[in-house]
């Protein structure tokens, strides 16, 4: 049975893309078929973090959403980005949005019929015979987000320790409920290192009523990287990769 995860943030700034990234390459490694789509399209980018610049995306969601092409059609197989830590069974796909700044102009000025998003996601689930779909949504609470949280089996809440953060995410656990989304995350990122992990997760957890999946320390390395590449595969055994690790066994775990 396939799950559908969204991933959000309320904010932008939240390492929200990094994040969907890295979990899926982590999880495509376990051996599963994992596609990424990027639905953040007034303002897109997790394409870079899998080696592609504006040149390179001759084809895209936009493309779908406008009926140029069937959603099977604009994914990419980027499976190579993993560098062979899998299986011979993990596969790894992304669905792009343009980067084009017409194509984006287009999205601002004309709009697109949100429904398409949900016939997509579940087309690209079947032809492509993804374990895992991790939507990469835009921040913020909009249809298109709302539609995304709808459908999701597990939905993943990144927010830094911040008070704008604190306060915007209480509104979208609290939409999540309404929705009754089966299976709420929450991820905190981009933490001090002066902060003491456990008392983080504790105060998160309290303040929400939900479980934090994990707290992603500020990276020098992160940085450094630049979204040049994927860090958890760029970093295997670096402490912040385990932490991944262990924020996607949680999203594979059925319970």
């Amino acid at each position: 049975m396939s799950k559908i995860v969204s991933i959000h943030s309320y904010r932008g700034g939240t390492g929200k893309s990094n994040s969907t990234a890295n979990l899926a390459a982590t999880i495509a490694r376990h051996g599963y078929r994992v596609g990424v789509v990027d639905t953040d399209i007034q303002s897109p980018g997790i394409h870079v973090l899998f080696g592609f610049d504006e040149d390179q995306i001759d084809r895209s969601l936009n493309d779908y959403l406008w009926g140029r092409r069937a959603i099977q059609e604009v994914a990419y197989d980027v499976t190579s980005i993993l560098e062979g830590k899998g299986t011979e069974r993990s596969k790894l796909f992304l669905v792009p949005s343009s980067a084009k700044a017409g194509e984006i102009a287009r999205v601002l000025r004309e709009g697109y019929d949100v429904g398409l998003l949900n016939d997509g996601f579940q087309d690209l689930v079947k032809s492509l015979k993804l374990d895992y779909l991790l939507i990469d949504t835009h921040p913020g609470l909009n249809e298109e987000t709302l539609l995304s949280i709808t459908i999701s089996d597990v939905l993943v809440l990144i927010l830094r320790p911040d008070q704008q953060d604190y306060q915007g995410t209480a509104v979208t656990v609290d939409v999540a409920r309404k929705l009754e989304v089966p299976k709420l995350l929450m991820v905190v990122n981009k933490a001090p290192t002066v902060f003491d992990a456990a008392l983080l997760k504790q105060k998160v957890e309290e303040a929400y009523s939900a479980v934090v999946a994990g707290v992603l320390p500020h990276s020098d390395e992160m940085m450094v990287l630049a979204s040049t590449g994927i860090f958890s595969v760029k970093y295997p055994h670096h402490p912040l990769t385990q932490i991944v690790e262990a924020i996607a066994h949680q999203i594979m775990h059925k319970s």
